[in-house]
């Protein structure tokens, strides 16, 4: 139970109507501070400020990415027990609300324009670019001995993009299949894996945000250098556990956390890295356990990025 005056704190940061706004924003994922500008169309010090009084009352919950920061929901304690409270009393037919949430609607699609212009630019070269930033030869036998010498029945790889995972795991699979978004990686994917005469897998066309379960059900999720790419990780590691047959695993491979913030100018990475404490939470939320995590440092040297490779379960 709550301390009398903790309560009252909390109760008092979520009395306001900019900050519920907010906490229903959040309740859907989480966002950057230049993003809840826009979508609430207020001014940077103002939502900064109503942030910082959700956070202070353990609302929400605050992670500093370089230059930027991301706030979400707080995932356990009193102040997230009483935001999805009040978050289920809202009318989302509210005028409000609902501008709200197209603004929303319109700040995501911009970030998904933004990343699939990227890809179509680089879609013939973007096995070229991991490699010059990461050590790719141990990560890719890594992730193949991760299904220690198994076959399994269905593996779906999401942000397929080049294919490469589908072709390194195609002796771990009995059918494969792909999902990307960028029709320019698709069409790299199916030459690649013509060429490679890998005829048990398919790539095609799909939102791995907003993931459609019939996809599924899959033994074993591959999610290949993506969760940087998304505002809120957790989310579409949620969407991809829907995709998980009981007792299923996933393999994650991403940075590990960096300041390298041209990534996110230039290269339209959202996240600069992530930590193992957030991929144990997001997990954790999802459903899953975290079996092992294994570091791949840099070999480049001078400013390189260390790759991360999880294996998560189904907790059931």
């Amino acid at each position: 139970m709550a301390e009398l005056a903790d309560l009252v704190g909390v109760l008092k940061a979520a009395g306001e109507g900019t900050r519920v706004r907010l906490l229903a924003l959040l309740a859907d994922g989480a966002h950057s501070v230049k993003d809840l500008t826009e979508i609430l169309k207020q001014s940077q010090p103002r939502v900064s400020r109503h942030l910082k009084l959700l956070a202070d009352a353990g609302l929400v919950q605050r992670n500093a990415e370089g230059a930027w920061a991301y706030y979400s929901l707080t995932m356990d304690g009193d102040g997230a027990e009483l935001a999805q409270w009040l978050i289920g009393r809202l009318n989302p037919e509210d005028v409000e609300r609902r501008r709200d949430i197209e603004r929303q609607a319109a700040v995501r699609a911009s970030h998904t324009a933004q990343a699939t212009e990227y890809f179509a630019k680089v879609a013939s070269s973007w096995d070229l670019l991991k490699t010059l930033q990461v050590p790719e030869e141990a990560v890719e036998a890594a992730v193949v001995a991760a299904l220690g010498g198994r076959r399994v029945e269905t593996l779906v790889d999401l942000g397929t993009g080049t294919g490469r995972m589908l072709e390194v795991l195609a002796d771990s699979y009995k059918r494969g299949i792909g999902l990307d978004s960028s029709r320019e990686m698709l069409a790299v994917a199916r030459s690649r894996l013509s060429g490679a005469g890998i005829t048990h897998a398919q790539v095609r066309m799909g939102d791995i945000g907003d993931l459609d379960v019939a996809v599924g059900p899959a033994d074993v999720v591959v999610i290949h250098q993506v969760l940087h790419y998304f505002d809120d990780p957790g989310r579409m590691l949620a969407q991809a556990r829907r995709l998980l047959k009981p007792g299923g695993e996933m393999i994650i491979v991403d940075f590990a956390p960096h300041d390298l913030e041209f990534l996110r100018s230039e290269h339209a990475h959202r996240r600069l890295g992530l930590s193992a404490d957030q991929m144990s939470s997001w997990a954790a939320a999802a459903g899953l356990v975290v079996d092992t995590m294994q570091p791949f440092p840099s070999q480049t040297g001078q400013r390189g990025l260390t790759v991360c490779l999880w294996r998560l379960s189904d907790k059931t």
